[in-house]
Order: structure tokens, then sequence, then C-alpha cells
């Protein structure tokens, strides 16, 4: 399994749409100008849409390239390995769906889609296991399902209740960072990814369980 998102640039395309909504004569007398927003049709809107889908291409063409990169050094040391399709899974995402009749705008922000028959992917932690999934389709839900076990707290109290003797304990018989800087990832700031699976079985079913043996975060 890999991760990575717009490295960025998508946060610095939110950060300039979200600027200019809050410029907008209708977002004017909010109290909370972080709920300015746009309306559908304008130029604004359209311009917003554009770049959203944009850096959500770029992700998606970042990962493949990264699985390529990966491939090929899997098959230098292993040359008659055959690697299966990808299972390419998106979260924290916005995508264009219908749903009870409806055109909307979906924003899965720590959750997956879970479409009748569609694979996804949800990982625990670097000491945990984690799971490939089928979706169960459930409309009540948006056909969605978490995207992982998910924090139980926040990186700052992670650092602060956990050391880096936690973290090895927490990680035995993973290879992987046991330093400072992986503190705020320790499994233990993290929901028990076996509970989280058990509340979700409307939604998904397991196809497979992983336990890595490396964890690379960087």
């Amino acid at each position: 399994m890999l991760h990575s998102g717009s490295r960025h640039i998508g946060k610095a395309l939110a950060d300039h749409h979200i600027e200019r909504a809050q410029r907008l004569g209708h977002n004017q007398a909010l109290e909370d100008r972080d709920l300015a927003v746009f309306i559908a049709g304008t130029p604004q809107f359209e311009a917003y849409r554009h770049d959203l889908f944009w850096a959500q291409r770029y992700a998606r063409f970042n990962r493949a390239v990264m699985l390529h990169l990966l491939g090929e050094i899997v098959r230098r040391f292993w040359p008659r390995v055959l690697l299966r399709p990808a299972i390419s899974c998106h979260h924290n995402y916005v995508a264009e769906e219908v749903h009870f009749g409806d055109e909307l705008l979906v924003t899965r922000k720590g959750a997956i889609r879970a479409g009748r028959g569609e694979l996804g992917i949800i990982p625990g932690s670097m000491g945990t296991r984690s799971f490939i999934v089928r979706g169960l389709g459930n409309a009540a839900s948006f056909e969605s399902a978490s995207h992982g076990a998910g924090r139980r707290m926040s990186r700052g109290e992670a650092r602060r209740r956990f050391t880096v003797t936690d973290v090895r304990a927490q990680t035995e018989g993973v290879e992987c960072r046991k330093d400072p800087g992986v503190i705020d990832e320790a499994p233990g700031a993290y929901k028990n990814i076996d509970d989280v699976m058990s509340q979700q079985q409307d939604l998904v079913e397991i196809v497979a369980e992983l336990k890595q043996v490396v964890c690379v975060k960087g």
C-alpha cells in the first residue's frame, strides 16, 4: 500500500479560492468567514471546480508514478513476480455523484467510496492490520465507509503522551522509523481498527487482511 496526496498544491489552491470566496458580496454578512461559499454556475465556482479536480487528478497520477517505480524495483529483485491490478482508493476528496435522484458534490473527509462491488483500502496504523474491502453500496452512507482507523487523539496530544520507547513497543515486529519524529504516528494514537471494522459491516465486506512488515514514512 502507498499513499500520497497533491503534495501541498491542493492546499495552496484551496487557500486561494477560500480567500476569493470571502470577498464575494453574498458572503459579507456571514458571522464566520470560513463559511464562505461559491454559487453553482458562476465563473468563480467553475474556476474552483476546475482547480479542485485538477489537484485530485495530479494526486492520482502521483500515486501511479510511485507505484510504477516501486513495481520496477520489486521486479529487479524478483523478476517473475506478478503484480495484480492496483486498487486506487481516494480519501479526503470531492466527487460528482447522484444520490437519491439528486446530482451532488460529495465530500469524503476521512472516508472512501464504497459503492457496491467496488474495492477499497482501509489502513490501520504503523503497528496494526489493514484491510482490503468490497463496498456494499449502502445508500444511507452515500456509498461511503471509513478510510482508516482514525485518530483517537490529536498529534499534539500523542507527542505529549507517548515516548520513543512506546513507539518501539507498539511497532514491534515492523521495520519502520522509531524516532522522535514519528511519535505522533504511534499506533496508540489511533482507534482500534478491529472495532472500526466491526462497526461498518453494513458498509463493506472484508476481502483480505494485511499485516505490514515494513512501513516507510516520508
